[in-house]
């Protein structure tokens, strides 16, 4: 993170996270699912290494919930969304 920190520096940035990045044994429902992929902490990692850059926004992509009979796809999408939430500009950080 540190490198890409470095490269964005103070230039406004949108967070992308497309979930077909993570492994499936986590993020099973998605179109593309990538064997191999992230973990859920690696994720969380990136996310949250954002923060205290000029974000200007962000979005999740690529849930797909007939691909998740369970719904934890879904449910790791919110959770994404939440932490990109928690690391935008002016909000308090504990």
């Amino acid at each position: 993170m540190s490198q890409v920190r470095e490269r964005i520096g103070t230039t406004p940035a949108y967070i992308s996270f497309d979930i077909d990045g993570l492994d499936p044994s986590f993020a099973g429902g998605t179109g593309t699912p990538e064997i191999g992929g992230l973990t859920v902490p690696q994720g969380l990692e990136i996310i949250r290494g954002c923060r205290g850059l000029d974000l200007v926004g962000g979005d999740r992509a690529e849930v797909a919930p007939p691909y998740d009979p369970a719904g934890n796809t879904a449910l790791l999408g919110a959770n994404l969304l939440y932490e990109m939430l928690c690391v935008l500009p002016g909000v308090p950080h504990r």
